[in-house]
């Protein structure tokens, strides 16, 4: 492994390929369901030809919350043997874990000085887990300014971002501004890519919330190395909503409406176009369990072979970590110069 290149000396990189380049974290507090995959994994692999791409997997983040060290670790190597095996080219994108580039640490400081703790204090995250528990954790309270670092670290130019993460990224876009306003053009000022409608997918059980990692039960999610018998009871004890007929109504039939969209981003048709081919709710079920199989499975494949050998995907990380580190490095000593800290 080669070392983490000085910030007083920086070496000289070359600029990366004109056009755009995206990042995407993804943090190892659980088990990657297929809301990840719809809207997050697919959109990287789909776009890791036509744009630069780096994937980090943000292990720092996960430290905000209550944790058990070895489930971080094995989260983290099971986050990255799945992108590997849903088609991620580690050839084409910089994947790495966050921790492993101290740089993400070092700029998110430089970052905290130039923002209000009011402007952190106002994100959703806080402001909700703050009501909820006891004793919240400052890093709950910084980690939005990390994030900012995580972003504003390799000049990326758009982050794809679900509504929930939104507010984050306008904080990464006020502060970058303002540091460039107050010490000079050192930062990229990133955009926002939406995801499409699709790319949301509910909790099966409770249709009125994000299918996510960290909910209290697991009977409405569908993880990504679920085998195919979790797969079909999930789906079969999905909540849909009173009626017989099949139609897409995400506002009084959130239910159904979810399962037409998962089935409609399996299959690449519209959900409003999927209706007329199901006359009851069973056979729609049917069709959902069957295409989220076809999905999974070279997922699932993939993945066995990958962890039978540890140590492939251990090098990729490794690799990748060599490889943002040196950018990184160039990013750090910008700053660290313009704030006033090097001549």
């Amino acid at each position: 492994m080669t070392p983490t290149a000085s910030l007083t000396t920086p070496t000289a990189h070359p600029r990366p390929t004109p056009g755009v380049r995206r990042i995407t974290g993804l943090k190892p507090t659980g088990h990657l369901h297929l809301g990840n995959l719809l809207g997050a994994i697919r959109p990287i692999v789909t776009g890791q030809y036509r744009a630069e791409t780096i994937v980090f997997l943000a292990d720092l983040h996960a430290l905000t919350v209550t944790h058990q060290p070895n489930e971080v670790r094995a989260n983290t190597l099971e986050q990255a043997t799945t992108l590997l095996a849903a088609g991620l080219d580690p050839d084409r994108v910089t994947l790495y874990v966050q921790s492993q580039v101290p740089q993400h640490t070092e700029l998110h400081y430089l970052l905290e000085c130039t923002t209000g703790y009011g402007e952190a204090q106002r994100m959703i995250q806080f402001r909700e887990k703050s009501v909820t528990q006891p004793n919240v954790r400052l890093s709950l309270l910084s980690y939005p300014v990390l994030m900012a670092a995580d972003i504003l670290l390799h000049d990326v130019h758009e982050v794809p971002v679900g509504a929930d993460q939104s507010q984050h990224l306008e904080l990464t876009r006020a502060v970058a501004n303002r540091f460039n306003t107050r010490y000079g053009d050192t930062f990229v000022v990133p955009r926002a890519v939406l995801p499409t409608v699709s790319a949301r997918v509910m909790d099966l059980a409770d249709p009125t919330r994000k299918m996510g990692k960290t909910a209290e039960t697991d009977a409405g999610i569908i993880f990504l190395l679920d085998p195919p018998e979790v797969i079909r009871r999930k789906v079969t004890r999905a909540v849909t909503d009173p009626g017989r007929t099949v139609e897409y109504d995400p506002q009084s039939r959130p239910g159904l409406a979810n399962l037409l969209d998962i089935l409609a981003a399996a299959v690449g048709d519209p959900p409003t176009a999927l209706t007329a081919g199901y006359r009851s709710y069973a056979q729609l079920k049917t069709a959902v369990v069957e295409a989220v199989d076809g999905l999974l499975r070279p997922i699932r494949l993939r993945h066995a072979e990958l962890a039978r050998d540890p140590g492939y995907v251990r090098q990729v990380l490794v690799e990748g970590a060599e490889r943002a580190r040196d950018s990184a490095a160039d990013t750090v000593y910008r700053a660290k110069r313009a704030i006033g800290l090097l001549t």
